[in-house]
């Protein structure tokens, strides 16, 4: 054999032996290809079901008919870690009706409002309006400055059109049952046409509250006589007895408030806020003095009071201020509560109570009817 055909030959047989080697480490690559995409489609279908487990649980509606109660402490100052660590402990991980946003300011009682909303953007009632704006969530429950809560609405949610400036209805027992009271706190130097709106507001909120078909309607004033009272109720009194839509019934007093005359009592946000808190003070101050009474009477004034207990309860809840929860603010374009800062968490459950079934029973959209009905931008009594 020539030197040629050796060569030829060695060459043909290294390149058998190449082959060989490529091939065998071609299967092998294909083999790693193949498992690594087998494990990579077992992750992909594995967190696909798990993501559609999670979801499918977590968007199952709240059984309606369950009636237990769950309660859940989350201290001040909680992160969003803190508190769904919690929720999971108390097996509320996957309630719909639950989500945590975070909010990383808050605007203290002593700032200004307008200039807090304008520093602080992530202030938790700014984050809050903001989801109700977005249709997220259907109301808002403020508790704190109530200047803060007035100008977040405003800025976040806008007016209704027809009002100039929202209102506070807040729910005054009386020996009658209740009488809405507004403004209490919104705006403390109003115009007649802010009264003759809030009149208009007030009186579709008593008919959801009260469940009244034509609640009446009353202008506070220091006298019974149309004739009587500043320039700004005198201006407005001759509108309110024109108005289509509301029952008045004319000027009351301070003193009509706790009788119940009306189901409405219309005034501006000074008089109305100094009349809350005399109220709710007065209540804590007659409660103090019957307390003391009976600590420093005698024995028979003891067992008096043991046996007149159970009819004050009744009464005692009624005046209760705690009872209410708060006071919704009408006017903007969604459900806004605004509560006291110092609000426990029985006045917030009762708040969120309240929001729900303003929004279930639509209080927005039968406030702008009556607006479009009345037609009240019509009015020139503003100036």
């Amino acid at each position: 054999m020539s030197q040629k055909d050796r060569f030829k030959a060695g060459f043909s047989y290294e390149n058998d032996e190449i082959r060989a080697i490529r091939k065998k480490e071609s299967k092998i690559t294909r083999n790693i290809v193949r498992f690594f995409a087998l494990i990579l489609t077992v992750v992909i279908l594995g967190g696909g079901a798990y993501g559609y487990y999670y979801i499918s649980n977590a968007l199952k509606p709240v059984d309606t008919k369950q009636t237990q109660t769950v309660e859940v402490e989350i201290p001040a100052g909680s992160s969003v870690k803190q508190i769904s660590k919690i929720l999971e402990d108390n097996n509320e991980t996957n309630n719909p009706r639950i989500s945590v946003y975070h909010a990383s300011q808050v605007i203290g009682m002593d700032e200004h409002p307008g200039q807090a909303l304008r520093k602080k953007k992530d202030a938790s009632v700014v984050v809050a309006t903001s989801l109700v704006r977005s249709k997220e969530c259907e109301a808002v429950i403020a508790p704190g400055s109530t200047g803060a809560a007035v100008a977040a609405a405003l800025f976040g949610l806008g007016r209704i059109k027809g009002i100039d400036r929202p209102v506070i209805a807040t729910p005054m027992p009386t020996v009658n049952g209740i009488t809405v009271m507004l403004d209490s706190g919104a705006n403390s130097n109003s115009k007649p046409k802010h009264l003759v709106q809030g009149a208009l507001m007030g009186a579709e909120y008593a008919k959801l509250l009260l469940g009244k078909e034509n609640p009446t309607v009353g202008l506070l004033n220091i006298g019974e006589e149309a004739t009587k009272g500043n320039e700004v109720v005198l201006a407005t009194y001759p509108i309110l007895e024109n108005m289509k839509t509301i029952n008045f019934k004319g000027n009351v007093e301070g003193r009509d408030i706790p009788k119940g005359t009306v189901d409405v009592v219309v005034c501006d946000g000074f008089v109305g806020n100094v009349i809350l808190k005399f109220a709710e003070g007065l209540v804590t101050g007659l409660t103090q003095l019957i307390k003391d009474s009976i600590m420093n009477g005698g024995i028979l004034a003891k067992i008096g009071a043991l046996l007149i207990k159970p009819a004050l309860k009744p009464m005692a809840k009624k005046v209760d201020h705690t009872e209410n929860g708060g006071a919704p603010l009408l006017g903007v374009n969604g459900v806004f509560m605004i509560a006291h800062g110092s609000s426990k968490a029985k006045e917030i459950k009762t708040a969120i109570t309240i929001a729900a079934d303003l929004v279930e029973r639509k209080i927005i959209e039968h406030i702008r009817e009556t607006m479009e009905i009345e037609g009240a931008v019509k009015y020139e009594y503003d100036e």
